[in-house]
């Protein structure tokens, strides 16, 4: 090991964790002489008006779609202090801070609306049940007009950004993945985003397809959209039947593209081994998170006892606490399920908001969600929203929630 990693290595994470906190309170215990508020400076207002830690909304409208997928429309809850909600680009989302018998979960979910509609006050998402999820089910069964609701700013990358990515983008959206998109076909109509979208949208049958008609429609507006309905179950005049190939992608697709795709995991898993088969650049290929992982077992590199129990310690706010976790489980479910409130945003290993470091023991991480830096991997860093244990394990967790 070299002088610099050993240095490095021996820096307490904690400290750094401390450093704006320590700056403010500092800048608090001044006088009025000696510093200004921070907020007079234009530029740290107009930071906190597109970049809030934290929203707080209140819904305003829901649209059922069916028993178990609704669209909830926020408004800014200004009697909790937020008097607008914060500007995005389309394909971001939202995390979202909900509160089950005292104990807080977050969960992402794309903004459906789309950016221009903030200036109307409005947001919106699209909630689907999952099987077997705690959040979905508890949104669904349990916000109602004027439920008041936290949340992050918008985050994500899976945005358009013309110095990378092609004029036209084929976009390739299963089940709720189509909320993203929505918003971009939006914003195109809207002349906020300068590109084209062709989109590829699988589901078993029409009816699942939410926003089919809603997009036709902005289809019909502008010659810069165009959606291709992909059914597996059955078939319907105009649309394609089966599932999303490489040879439908280039049925549709111009000279030059960039993939934009968001859907559930098995449609990544399938869909990624079609566009090996394009061999375009990587850089035009674009994923969305696609939420929490699991079954870590069905990986051909998991080689281990998935019925397995393990301990668990827990390093969070100075204190220790020891839980259990089971093999097919991640950490960042096992914590929250234990009260413990992680932190935690995108929960697809990428957003880096769980970052924490593993003082012992052994994790399973997919590769396929392994968005760790070289250093964090080095220095032995993890995400426990997709790092499941292998062994008893020791864990030191940044002490950073939504709220």
């Amino acid at each position: 090991m070299s002088k610099t990693q050993s240095k490095i290595k021996s820096l307490k994470r904690r400290a750094f964790i401390g450093l704006v906190t320590n700056r403010l309170k500092a800048i608090n215990s001044a006088s009025t002489e000696e510093v200004r508020d921070l907020m007079s400076y234009r530029p740290n207002s107009i930071a906190a008006e597109l970049h809030p830690h934290i929203q707080h909304l209140v819904v305003k409208e829901i649209n059922v779609h069916s028993e178990d997928m609704k669209s909830f429309i926020f408004a800014p809850d200004k009697e909790a202090g937020t008097e607008k909600i914060a500007w995005f680009s389309a394909g971001q989302y939202l995390s979202v801070c909900v509160d089950i018998d005292g104990v807080k979960f977050c969960r992402p979910y794309s903004i459906a609306s789309s950016p221009r509609d903030t200036l109307k006050d409005e947001i919106m998402i699209t909630v689907k049940r999952v099987d077997g999820g705690i959040c979905s089910g508890y949104i669904l069964d349990n916000y109602k007009v004027g439920t008041k609701v936290v949340t992050s700013g918008p985050l994500g990358d899976f945005t358009y950004e013309r110095l990378r990515d092609a004029k036209t983008i084929i976009g390739i959206a299963g089940g709720s993945g189509i909320t993203p998109f929505r918003s971009l076909a939006k914003a195109i109509v809207e002349e906020d985003e300068k590109c084209s979208l062709i989109l590829l949208y699988g589901s078993r049958t029409l009816k699942d397809a939410v926003f089919t008609d809603e997009i036709k429609m902005m289809a019909k507006s502008s010659d810069k959209i165009q959606i291709v309905n992909v059914l597996s179950e059955e078939e319907a005049e105009g649309c394609e039947k089966g599932f999303i190939t490489a040879d439908l992608i280039k049925k549709y697709a111009p000279s030059e593209y960039s993939i934009f795709m968001c859907g559930p995991q098995a449609m990544y898993n399938f869909v990624d081994k079609e566009i090996e088969k394009l061999n375009i650049r990587q850089k035009f290929v674009r994923h969305e998170l696609f939420g929490e992982y699991f079954h870590p077992e069905k990986n051909d590199d998991y080689t281990y006892d998935i019925n397995a129990e393990y301990n668990v310690k827990v390093r969070i706010n100075g204190v220790e606490h020891d839980i259990k976790c089971s093999a097919d489980t991640s950490l960042l479910r096992a914590m929250e399920k234990a009260g413990l409130n992680p932190p935690s945003d995108c929960r697809s290993g990428k957003c880096g908001w769980c970052h924490s470091q593993l003082i012992s023991g052994k994790v399973y991480i997919p590769k396929s969600v392994d968005g760790r830096r070289l250093a964090d991997k080095e220095f032995g860093y993890i995400h426990p929203c997709c790092s499941f244990p292998i062994s008893d394990i020791v864990i030191d967790v940044p002490t950073l929630p939504l709220s």
